[in-house]
């Protein structure tokens, strides 16, 4: 779906990745990778294969897009040792996508050191064309802003059943990105902590498995609505 993002053309994609095609800029966020070997070491258990399910889809979508640049905008990893903890192949996956494009990692609030021993560099975040990569979005008005860690989804109405699902969340003057990872979860945008984004509400802007779907505000349910 293209949209207009503080006079910016942007693409967002079914994976849950936006595309500034006239910068061949791909931007991802929250791709929380060894979230499963995280959870694992504090004794929950979950199947291992987070990070190369994660990376996998992201090398198909670098694979039919070929960007020039990618932004991983925060929380690339779900902890300040998740890089020390990948498997071999894991880490040569993650390697060829570095090398394959000027690669940014944004820093976060799980990953504030950022893995450039596995390729790419560091940034604290990214001016672009009049829009601003970071990764916590800024309380109040902030015209061009493009940031993650909220993780939102949406909740709608259709066909008799509630549908829930990741979506970009946007007013057409700031942005919040879908988390990419495989095992990061998501929040309402309904949910209060938006307030302080949106104060008027937005637009959702939700994953299906091939296109993606608006869902306006009068659209969007709370969750246990």
């Amino acid at each position: 779906m293209r949209f207009d993002l503080a006079g910016v053309e942007a693409e967002a994609t079914a994976e849950g990745a936006l595309w500034l095609a006239a910068r061949r800029t791909l931007v991802v966020s929250d791709l929380h990778l060894e979230k499963g070997s995280s959870f694992a070491a504090r004794g929950q258990f979950l199947p291992p294969y987070d990070t190369r399910a994660t990376l996998q889809r992201l090398a198909l979508l670098a694979g039919r897009l070929a960007p020039t640049t990618v932004v991983s905008l925060g929380d690339s990893f779900h902890d300040r040792h998740g890089a020390g903890r990948m498997g071999d192949d894991d880490a040569a996956a993650l390697r060829s996508l570095t090398d394959s494009a000027d690669w940014i990692w944004i820093e976060g609030n799980h990953d504030p050191e950022a893995p450039t021993r596995l390729g790419g560099r560091a940034l604290d975040s990214l001016e672009l064309d009049g829009l601003v990569l970071r990764h916590e979005p800024r309380e109040g008005s902030s015209p061009g802003e493009i940031a993650g860690h909220l993780h939102p989804c949406a909740k709608v109405a259709s066909r008799g059943r509630t549908v829930r699902a990741r979506c970009f969340a946007t007013d057409g003057v700031r942005l919040v990105m879908p988390a990419f990872g495989a095992y990061a979860g998501g929040l309402n945008v309904r949910d209060t902590a938006f307030d302080t984004v949106f104060p008027e509400g937005c637009a959702a802007l939700m994953l299906g498995r091939t296109r993606v779907f608006a869902a306006p505000v009068a659209r969007q349910i709370p969750d246990g609505a």
